[in-house]
């Protein structure tokens, strides 16, 4: 089996954290012969995956190049938007069946092209059951559902354990992700903050991250010094153990899957109650849930976990469930969706 997988972004983000965990745990599977990832030359993916295995490289900086070096495979699976139009092409130009994999809760535009893009997959795959409700009406076919991945990899301790030094005695509330208020709300975490800078003094408020957002954030919380913005970490996993909670308070969000990494950690979740989140964060049972721009909601959430026992038990049910987030369970998901074509195909 040969499989094309197609991601066309600039940058790295969780959709492409997850490309990269599909293609390292579809390495390993037998009947995976090799892999061809095409991407941007400057892609942050060719270094995440220059040691796996059976995996190839094809450049294409837009939807029309690299089409004649990746030729024929048995399957395209497209991983973003613009992956969709590249695999939609190559289906045109050498009728390979391709997989789409819709990661964003954000309505399908009602375009000739989208409608074509959809109706001619192979297969529709969704992160959660809200974007999968948005995919169905464009496809003929029912809409797999297959959740994200966590990050199967060991945080380093020293790490963790120096950051924490930085604030002794302080309760942290971290934050991962691009600093993009219309998409993560930082705004809401924000207000929160205020809400609690006098009644919960101890807690400090840490942003991971980079984005448009950032110097307009920076500047509207010059004032608050509960506020710690730590920047964008790569190893982002190695400072998850440092915190005594995760806000998550995003406006729109497929699925959330960062979440899962702080869920790994052994670290309570606090999220907003949109897309996919609830997917993943079960109210009361494996997190804390509050209505999308609340921040009253989210203060009283935070203040909540205070309580030790509380955070004991979500984090406790949370890690019980986190074997159906494995890569290792994502892979099988969709080598089930891929096998049918390699039994009919010869490539």
């Amino acid at each position: 089996m040969h499989i094309i997988h197609a991601n066309l972004a600039r940058g790295f983000r969780g959709g492409e954290r997850q490309t990269v965990l599909l293609i390292q745990a579809l390495a390993n599977k037998p009947g995976v012969a090799y892999q061809t990832l095409v991407c941007r030359p400057d892609s942050p993916l060719r270094a995440e995956l220059a040691q796996t295995p059976g995996v190839r490289f094809v450049s294409a900086s837009h939807q029309l190049a690299g089409h004649r070096r990746a030729r024929r495979a048995t399957l395209v699976h497209a991983h973003e938007a613009r992956a969709v139009h590249w695999a939609w092409l190559h289906h045109k130009l050498y009728q390979t069946p391709y997989l789409i994999t819709r990661r964003v809760d954000t309505p399908i535009k009602q375009k000739r092209s989208n409608r074509a893009f959809y109706r001619n997959a192979y297969r529709c795959v969704a992160l959660s059951r809200v974007i999968a409700a948005k995919v169905q009406p464009f496809t003929p076919h029912p809409v797999a559902q297959i959740p994200s991945a966590f990050t199967p990899l060991a945080p380093d301790p020293d790490v963790a354990k120096a950051f924490r030094a930085r604030y002794p005695g302080r309760f942290l509330v971290g934050h991962a992700g691009a600093l993009i208020d219309r998409h993560k709300g930082q705004r809401v975490l924000l207000d929160a903050a205020r809400r609690l800078r006098h009644t919960q003094p101890d807690m400090r408020f840490v942003f991971f991250g980079r984005g448009e957002d950032e110097i307009a954030l920076k500047e509207e919380s010059a004032d608050m010094d509960n506020v710690i913005w730590a920047g964008f970490k790569p190893n982002i996993g190695d400072y998850l153990p440092a915190l005594d909670a995760f806000a998550f308070p995003s406006r729109n969000e497929g699925l959330g899957s960062v979440l899962l990494d702080v869920m790994r950690a052994g670290v309570p979740v606090v999220a907003s109650k949109v897309g996919g989140i609830p997917d993943i964060v079960r109210d009361g049972e494996t997190g804390l849930l509050f209505t999308p721009g609340d921040d009253e909601a989210l203060a009283s959430n935070l203040t909540r976990l205070r309580d030790p026992a509380l955070r004991q038990s979500l984090t406790r049910n949370a890690h019980m469930r986190l074997s159906i987030y494995s890569p290792e369970a994502m892979a099988n998901a969709y080598l089930a969706l891929y096998r049918p074509l390699a039994q009919s195909r010869t490539v």
